[in-house]
């Protein structure tokens, strides 16, 4: 039987699927939409400089967003731990360990405004080199999500097996969802190993159908909460 704290914890893993999506966009696609420039990192720092308000904003937005994971991962384990305390577990700690790497992105950010600043004894490096070094950082913040990337869908492959194996959710969602996170698991281990899988596969496309998936359970989990196992059609 659903408990009164699954289906309360099963809302606020919706509103945390869906938010954390919103934060993301909102941080890419608006906040530090046009700063960075590939191959350019002369024009990449000055616009970092000339927007730093904005970059900072940014920054903390990621921050935002590892609150919502570990919002996440709570909410998620109450609500999936009475299917197989085990695997909720591992979902858990993997979804865990992808916070973690987010939280070192948030640091590598703020280590590229390090090295663009006017601390004393940045003048020993040349103006060249500490943009260079700025803009690895920054690379640097890249490469922690697409190393992320296996954790995260390994979770919500895990998460989502066991909301199909529970019938919590529609199969047919869950179903998706496994399908989807193996997907970009396997995509994220790819191109760790073959850097220039995103040539071959859009790298758009590694995760686009897990994001697609966990909105869809945000908004579900939201609007209809859990189904009660087993429970007995309504009549017509």
């Amino acid at each position: 039987m659903i408990d009164k704290s699954q289906r309360t914890a099963a809302w606020i893993a919706g509103f945390a699927l869906v938010f954390g999506f919103a934060v993301v966009v909102f941080g890419e696609f608006y906040l530090v939409a046009g700063l960075l420039v590939p191959g350019d990192a002369a024009q990449t720092a000055r616009n970092i400089l000339d927007h730093e308000t904005r970059f900072r904003a940014y920054a903390v937005c990621n921050l935002l967003y590892v609150l919502d994971l570990v919002t996440l991962i709570s909410a998620l384990y109450v609500v999936l731990k009475p299917v197989s305390q085990g695997l909720a577990l591992a979902a858990a700690f993997l979804r865990l360990i992808y916070a973690l790497l987010w939280v070192a992105l948030v640091m590598d950010l703020f280590s590229a405004l390090t090295l663009l600043g006017d601390a004393p004894y940045l003048h020993a490096v040349a103006p060249d080199a500490l943009q260079a070094l700025a803009r690895a950082e920054l690379r640097g913040s890249f490469d922690a999500y697409y190393v992320g990337l296996p954790f995260f869908a390994l979770a919500s492959t895990l998460s989502a097996w066991l909301f199909w194996k529970s019938g919590y959710v529609p199969k047919v969602l869950a179903g998706f969802g496994v399908l989807a996170s193996a997907w970009g698991a396997a995509c994220g281990i790819i191109y760790l190993v073959f850097p220039h899988f995103n040539q071959t596969v859009s790298d758009w496309l590694f995760d686009t159908p897990l994001g697609l998936f966990e909105i869809a359970l945000g908004l579900w989990l939201m609007s209809k909460g859990l189904r009660q196992p087993g429970a007995a059609p309504a009549p017509r």
